[in-house]
């Protein structure tokens, strides 16, 4: 649709027009009072009519407006119809002469070809001297009708209109020179822009192809939670969960918890909790339901202004479904051969145990190799169980007000042979009691291991230290031993499922690696956490940290 005149600027429909429009309307201005003198000449001052330089000047007038349509200007040299307000001049100069005395301030229309010549952008020099000698010109013949009277006022006109047309002139240079300089830092400005817009499309196109190119969905959202940047699988995680674009972390979306039918509330969204200031990591949630559902682990950290303000937050999508599945299915593969296993063995272990009641009737190699047969076969009982606990993800515990100092004397006194055979001594500086929230079945767990870990690694003994440590919210026990320590890099590592330190291996320590990995799940089931610390030929620490009256804040 065109726009409409009154939205455009003046000088934008001037530039429009053919050159012989723009030279016709720079002229019409004066031909229309020319004009409008003309018409009332008859009635005002009907003795003009009879001033042949009269008659010529209208005349003269109404040929230059026919000229600025008839002859072809833009066909001629450049500005050649400059020679319109010059001529100007003469046809004024012939009214204002032939008029006199009846009309002389016909001269002040002198002001419309000055004004023309002046903002044409033509020479300054000669722009100035047509705007005084024109002038000049015309105030000059009925001086030297005067001649020789010539008093001082006719002087004074002579010299005194000329240098006030001079000066309109000087004026209009100066308001066209600063115009232009202004047009010019304008137009410098606008090309500045133009060129910053273009950059800033292409950065932008850049952001987004790369954004696209990840395998995982990004979206930054401001304090509102209108999205500021988001790419191609962010927008499909939407799409998923029948998001609306328009009030995201709002309204009804299928984003469930980790059982995957329990619909969230808004605020524990990932985009709400990111709204909200939140930092965090790993957080699981299902998306969508039925065959699209997807598991999907979420992570936002806040954007933050110079002066420390909210800003909004990142949230970055990650579909974890294959690797959730895939977990799955080893846990039950895990889980199930634990099971088929464990029968087994027990028919094993309790049939050498038959056989050991009757000892006597053995003879000694026989004995000998049954115990082996029925210490083997309690390992791999243990080694299953541990399998088993480390396969499930439904390990319960039940938390209570429970003295961990009991805990830890039970612990302590069970370890007792096998410290002895490893020449092991015990430390102990736990307060009794030591009131924690804990399952005192699944800590007690905790310690044994922890216990026999620190034996099992101090093979050419030493001292296992237990202190603890209790505020109004957490109560800390430290596990330490003096043994051979492990590298920092082993620690980091150590609560892995399966992971052996290579200190361990070269020793030959037995053991499956599952320990330390139950143990920080059942902390963890607590809503507590676990620590090493550890230095090669150092001895390790183990840290656990456990809620001191009811669930911790975060549980």
């Amino acid at each position: 649709m065109a726009e409409p005149l009154f939205h455009r600027g003046p000088g934008r429909i001037f530039r429009r027009l053919g050159t012989r429009a723009q030279v016709a309307l720079c002229q019409l201005p004066i031909t229309v009072i020319v004009a409008i003198i003309a018409i009332a000449t008859p009635f005002a001052w009907p003795s003009l009519t009879h001033s042949t330089l009269y008659l010529a000047g209208i005349a003269l007038h109404g040929i230059l407006f026919l000229a600025c349509f008839l002859v072809p200007w833009e066909r001629l040299a450049h500005r050649a119809y400059l020679l319109i307000p010059v001529l100007d001049f003469a046809a004024i100069g012939f009214l204002r002469n032939g008029a006199a005395p009846l009309l002389p301030g016909l001269a002040v229309l002198v002001v419309f070809p000055v004004i023309w010549l002046s903002a044409s952008g033509m020479l300054t020099r000669t722009s100035l001297v047509l705007s005084f000698v024109g002038p000049f010109l015309i105030m000059v013949p009925p001086t030297v009708t005067h001649l020789p009277s010539v008093t001082a006022s006719d002087l004074t006109t002579v010299v005194l209109f000329p240098l006030m047309m001079l000066a309109v002139s000087l004026a209009i240079r100066f308001a066209s020179v600063n115009l232009r300089l202004q047009q010019r830092e304008l137009a410098e400005k606008d090309r500045e822009l133009r060129e910053l817009l273009a950059a800033s499309r292409e950065r932008e196109k850049l952001l987004e192809t790369v954004l696209d190119a990840t395998d995982v969905g990004i979206a930054a959202v401001d304090r509102s939670g209108h999205f500021l940047v988001s790419n191609s699988r962010q927008r499909n995680f939407r799409r998923v969960t029948g998001a609306d674009d328009e009030f995201p972390g709002r309204g009804h979306q299928l984003i469930y918890g980790q059982d995957r039918r329990t619909l969230l509330p808004p605020d524990r969204r990932p985009i709400s909790r990111a709204m909200a200031g939140e930092s965090f990591a790993d957080y699981l949630v299902w998306a969508g339901e039925g065959p699209e559902q997807r598991a999907v682990s979420t992570a936002a950290r806040p954007l933050v202004s110079e002066d420390g303000k909210l800003t909004g937050a990142v949230v970055v999508y990650s579909d974890v479904t294959g690797w959730v599945e895939s977990l799955a299915a080893n846990q039950d593969l895990v889980s199930n051969v634990s099971h088929e296993f464990k029968n087994p063995l027990n028919s094993i272990i309790g049939n050498v145990d038959l056989v050991l009641d009757d000892v006597a009737d053995l003879p000694p190699h026989a004995a000998k190799r049954l115990l082996v047969v029925q210490r083997n076969a309690e390992r791999m009982i243990d080694l299953v169980a541990d399998l088993t606990a480390s396969a499930s993800t439904t390990m319960n515990v039940h938390p209570k007000r429970t003295d961990l100092a009991s805990l830890v004397e039970t612990s302590l006194g069970s370890a007792q042979a096998s410290a002895q055979r490893s020449h092991v001594e015990f430390a102990a500086d736990v307060p009794s009691p030591l009131w924690a929230y804990a399952d005192p079945l699944r800590i007690g767990q905790v310690l044994d291991n922890l216990v026999s870990n620190a034996i099992k690694y101090s093979p050419d003994g030493g001292t296992v230290s237990i202190s603890a440590e209790a505020d109004a919210q957490w109560v800390s026990l430290s596990v330490k031993d003096t043994g051979m320590g492990m590298s920092a890099e082993d620690a980091a590592r150590v609560f892995n499922r399966f992971f052996r330190a290579e200190s361990a291996r070269q020793a030959a320590i037995p053991g499956a690696g599952l320990g330390l990995s139950i143990t920080r799940m059942i902390v963890e089931r607590h809503g507590g956490t676990i620590t090493c610390q550890s230095g090669e030929g150092q001895g390790s620490t183990f840290t656990v940290t456990l809620p001191a009256e009811g669930p911790p804040p975060s549980f």
